[in-house]
């Protein structure tokens, strides 16, 4: 077997020894013979080489269809919605979504969708396997009748710029039944900047069962009530914590994780966890709305390269002015299958090389602003409801790098005279020729 198949098939195979492999067996009963390996193919070249490899280790394959783990979601149905439907059906499948269960899908997966199980399944995006779309002419499209050039834009492009989407199928993932979380604050007193820097190091490295998120905010020292620097590390594992802990004294001694720390729990619980829920029935993840509404502004943007330590302390100063009381900066962690799936694969770009996404964050509790997919409207936008190729380049080629002009392809063959336009839609290519300016 050539080593690149291997590597990409190996991703995809799970032996007794596997902590995921009952579960991934969930088809079988007590008395049914368990295989020595069970192989879930993501492309054909996944099959093709379990078939070509199994006679050499006298293997035998068995066919197991009909367990496609696929699911129907309408695009005003929010994350948490979909998480409720899932828990209720199986406690070993989840999607890998946001946090924040308000969110719409239509929206989020459209955009790409980040999540606490990104670093093993990637992003919600990566997950759809069909769609519902309304074009401009009225006809409603799936899969097959839209074409593999709208269907993968649509898939992190954003669905606004080309139709209506009124469905999603979604592939659903496999969980272990007990999964671990943790929260755990250090400050500038418990070392936090050291810490901090050496997870730049790690985060994107560390096995793909494991997701550890940072946020930086300033905090109020135990110390006199002196102001202080908190980051706040919290991490998703996919398995019990008798096994996390030897894994991060392994690969993250610095944080000091002891078990005391570490709450195991299952994955739908998880999702009540970090949201915020912990304790309440899962039927809270079925409200629209949250009950206290509070405004933020976002900036983004992809590390490659480690911050230096010493520029934390610029950072810093910043926390400590009167604006920045309610700011803070998080970091996403990379790494896992995010540095398998090619930068084409979807409109998202933002595969292997990136360490972790950086955003930074205000919120205040006066209205006066909205928040529509992470977007940036500071950048090459006008108030006219549409953009011109020139401006439209500006935002496309940072959301979207070298998959932008493919991008405005497709919105030329489905949306012509731009129908679907707003301050950051796509322009067709008839207003490129238009505004040459």
């Amino acid at each position: 077997m050539h080593s690149d198949n291997f590597s990409s098939i190996s991703k995809v195979i799970y032996t007794r020894n596997n902590s995921s492999f009952s579960s991934i067996l969930d088809f079988s009963t007590p008395t049914t013979p368990k295989p020595q390996v069970i192989v879930t193919p993501l492309k054909e070249s996944h099959v093709q080489a379990a078939v070509k490899c199994s006679p050499k280790y006298g293997m035998q394959v068995r066919v197991r269809s009909g367990e496609a783990k696929t699911a129907w979601v309408q695009a005003g149905a929010t994350i948490g919605k979909l998480y409720h439907a899932i828990a209720e059906k199986s406690k070993t499948l989840a999607f890998p979504a946001g946090v924040c269960p308000t969110v719409g899908v239509g929206g989020h997966f459209s955009g790409g969708g980040y999540g606490f199980l990104m670093r093993k399944y990637g992003l919600a995006a990566d997950n759809v396997v069909d769609a519902h779309l309304i074009v401009v002419n009225g006809r409603l499209l799936d899969r097959k009748s839209m074409g593999e050039d709208l269907f993968w834009a649509i898939r992190g492009g954003g669905g606004a710029s080309f139709g209506v989407i009124v469905a999603w199928k979604i592939k659903l993932v496999t969980v272990p039944e007990t999964v671990t979380a943790f929260i755990v604050n250090r400050t500038l007193e418990q070392n936090a900047t050291k810490i901090v820097d050496r997870w730049q190091y790690v985060a994107d490295k560390l096995h793909e069962d494991l997701y550890i998120r940072v946020f930086l905010s300033s905090a109020t020292s135990s110390r006199r009530g002196k102001k202080t620097i908190r980051a706040s590390f919290e991490s998703l594992f996919l398995g019990g914590a008798d096994t996390l802990l030897p894994l991060m004294q392994q690969s993250f001694p610095e944080l000091g994780l002891v078990k005391q720390d570490c709450i195991e729990m299952s994955w739908i619980e998880s999702v009540m966890y970090f949201a915020g829920f912990r304790g309440r029935s899962l039927d809270v993840l079925l409200n629209r709305t949250q009950p206290n509404v509070r405004f933020f502004k976002a900036k983004s943007d992809f590390v490659k390269e480690p911050i230096p330590e010493i520029a934390f302390l610029g950072i810093y100063e910043k926390f400590y002015e009167k604006e920045a009381e309610d700011a803070e900066i998080s970091f996403t962690p990379y790494g896992g299958i995010m540095n398998e799936i090619s930068d084409f694969e979807t409109p998202f770009p933002y595969r292997a090389g990136t360490i972790y996404k950086i955003q930074h964050m205000v919120r205040w509790e006066e209205e006066g602003t909205a928040y529509v997919n992470c977007r940036d409207l500071d950048i090459g936008t006008n108030n006219k409801g549409y953009t011109s190729y020139k401006q439209a380049s500006i935002w496309g080629l940072k959301y979207f790098n070298k998959n932008f002009n493919r991008l405005v392809l497709v919105k030329t063959m489905v949306d012509a005279g731009n129908f679907f336009s707003n301050e950051q839609s796509f322009p067709p290519l008839s207003s490129r020729k238009k505004n040459r300016d």
